[in-house]
């Protein structure tokens, strides 16, 4: 099963002390790229986050965010400081003594006082913990949309494959009709010339009319290009690079049929298999 670069997910789990969200996206890049956005306090984790990612993901530019909310009964608690609070009045004390001021020293601005008002830590090994648990679960489900858009990818290539095929089948049936088409207009044109053509110098020209115009070479490496498609996509690794590589195989040989055609309908056909091969680029273009 291939998989498409492109992909997103997003989980997230509440706890007593807050929540937890992981947010993952990717876009096409021509390598594995990686980044994360996390709060400080989860920045221990990014060695390891950063390898379980590179085991799933072979390519792609992939951002991870985390979001951390702490529970508010949590994070609004106050605690003062005893200790720093009674340093800071005797500070304030020896200093109306010795400049002989009276003024009251405002709450608000106590509070402020580095120190003084002491903020619970929580600890944070559970929080790490969670968190690395909860970025696998992002990493599944993100893996698994990137293997349905790969699936939806492999579809549609297998079908302008098949539609390419058709086209082969088209112009190998179509190709003895134009030889024998141009033999009857080169009769034509030669009765109405007057001109008696001996039967030799006639095969002679339809035998190097046919060596020009002929394709099958071309539409024998189209067929074996398209089954290494279909073998390629079989695999289930990695291979968008080689099916660009394949892409580029196949408008060669599409562009070598048109440059050969003398006939409309296989000029049309030409133009039809560029069409399908482009689709098909455009969509390799997102997968791993």
């Amino acid at each position: 099963m291939i998989h498409s670069m492109t992909g997103y997910a997003r989980v997230e789990a509440a706890f007593p002390w807050g929540r937890l969200s992981w947010e993952l996206r990717s876009v096409n890049h021509r390598y594995f790229d990686v980044q994360f956005k996390v709060p400080e306090e989860f920045r221990v984790l990014e060695g390891e986050l950063r390898q379980a990612a590179g085991a799933k993901i072979a390519r792609g530019k992939v951002e991870c965010g985390l979001r951390y909310v702490r529970e508010a009964a949590v994070a609004d608690r106050i605690e003062l400081d005893r200790p720093r609070l009674v340093q800071l009045k005797d500070a304030l004390d020896a200093l109306a003594a010795e400049l002989g001021a009276t003024a009251v020293p405002e709450p608000m601005r106590v509070l402020a006082y580095p120190g003084v008002v002491r903020e619970e830590q929580a600890d944070f090994a559970p929080l790490l913990a969670e968190a690395r648990t909860l970025f696998d679960a992002a990493l599944r489900d993100f893996a698994a949309a990137r293997a349905r858009e790969g699936e939806r990818l492999q579809q549609f290539i297998v079908e302008r494959c098949a539609a390419i095929e058709t086209l082969v089948a088209d112009v190998r049936a179509r190709h003895p009709l134009v030889r024998d088409q141009w033999l009857a207009r080169l009769k034509a044109r030669c009765a109405e010339l007057g001109v008696e053509v001996e039967p030799q110098r006639l095969a002679q020209e339809l035998a190097l009319m046919a060596q020009r115009l002929d394709v099958e070479e071309e539409m024998s490496r189209l067929l074996s290009h398209l089954q290494e498609v279909r073998t390629s996509l079989a695999r289930g690794e990695s291979v968008g690079r080689r099916l660009d590589f394949l892409m580029q195989e196949l408008n060669r040989e599409a562009n070598t049929l048109s440059s050969k055609s003398q006939d409309a309908e296989m000029t049309r056909c030409a133009v039809e298999m560029k069409v399908a091969i482009e689709q098909i680029r455009e969509q390799v273009q997102n997968i791993e």
